[in-house]
């Protein structure tokens, strides 16, 4: 028995060692790009680049800023102010008060998030942004929205969750997303997770269409690998839909501009169960359909993101 429970101990101690080393390389590989802003004691990390009307581009699940900078955001720095932003828990920005730690289950509802995102905004000067999300970004965008309508001014949601989805996420989110799945498994996935996983798994995301030469590398999926980073994903995730149910009965009252844009091909955030409802919820919202496009419509068909932008910003009387 006491043999037993050395061995228990040492690999505690071998997984914790080994997931604190991967953490401390990611994090000298992958420092902030931007600054961090203190925002009533949570540091929010924000990249700014171009000059124009505000245009604020907020990053999916598993994800963070970088995902603009392979090349997105020069695109679109030339005429318009850009401000990235971490979300809570994930890349550079902290986890609000009391939602952090191995055992604790508590998550960062989107509304929540866009009151901290909104707060950091306000630091840098931002005023009626055309206000972009991507995928799990498109809650926190509708929150933002939802938050202050006046202040907000346009929508565009890239492949984006909008709508309460049939079935659940998977046992995986399930798992990771409560107090023993962080406390217990996410340090052991942190410690042995193989590069070779996290490559299978960024193809999957990009799906049909391959992903962009060096995306992983310059992303820094390891960063989501972090035993916090992976917990704030995964509770942020699992206990996302009751938020989307809530959300989703307010969306009539939206007058700002919408554009909506979505691949065919998407998989991961179904068209049919997100953007094709949000059409008809919000007046006026203007849905454009890419054909064969997978889930990252920003980096597979940039061209038609940008047009989307271009017409949110015009439709407010911000160009």
């Amino acid at each position: 028995m006491l043999f037993l429970i050395a061995l228990i101990v040492i690999f505690i101690a071998v997984v914790q060692w080994r997931a604190a080393a991967r953490e401390a390389t990611t994090m000298r590989d992958y420092p902030p790009q931007g600054r961090l802003i203190d925002v009533d004691g949570t540091p929010v990390h924000v990249l700014i680049e171009g000059s124009g009307p505000d245009l604020v581009l907020l990053h999916g699940a598993s994800g963070n800023l970088r995902d603009w900078t392979l090349d997105f955001v020069d695109r679109v720095s030339g005429r318009y102010r850009v401000i990235m932003f971490d979300r809570p828990g994930l890349g550079h920005t902290g986890r609000l008060r009391g939602k952090s730690g191995a055992w604790n289950a508590a998550f960062e509802t989107p509304a929540e998030q866009a009151e901290l995102l909104q707060k950091a905004a306000a630091i840098v000067g931002i005023e009626r942004p055309v206000v972009v999300g991507h995928s799990f970004g498109g809650a926190v965008a509708m929150a933002w929205a939802l938050n202050a309508p006046r202040d907000t001014g346009a929508v565009v949601m890239l492949g984006a969750v909008s709508n309460p989805w049939p079935g659940t996420l998977g046992w995986t989110y399930t798992m990771l997303g409560s107090a023993w799945g962080g406390a217990l498994v996410v340090p052991v996935l942190s410690a042995f997770v193989p590069q070779s996983y996290v490559d299978a798994s960024v193809e999957t995301i990009f799906a049909p269409q391959p992903a962009p030469d060096g995306y992983a590398a310059h992303v820094g999926a390891g960063l989501v690998l972090r035993r916090e980073s992976m917990r704030a994903n995964a509770q942020q995730v699992n206990h996302l839909r009751p938020h989307i149910v809530k959300m989703s009965k307010r969306y009539e009252s939206l007058s700002m501009p919408f554009e909506i844009v979505h691949g065919d091909a998407d998989t991961i955030v179904p068209l049919a169960v997100h953007s094709v409802p949000l059409s008809q919820q919000v007046a006026g919202a203007n849905l454009t359909v890419l054909e064969g496009i997978g889930h990252m419509p920003q980096h597979a068909r940039p061209d038609a993101v940008e047009d989307a932008i271009d017409r949110a910003a015009a439709r407010a009387g911000l160009r």
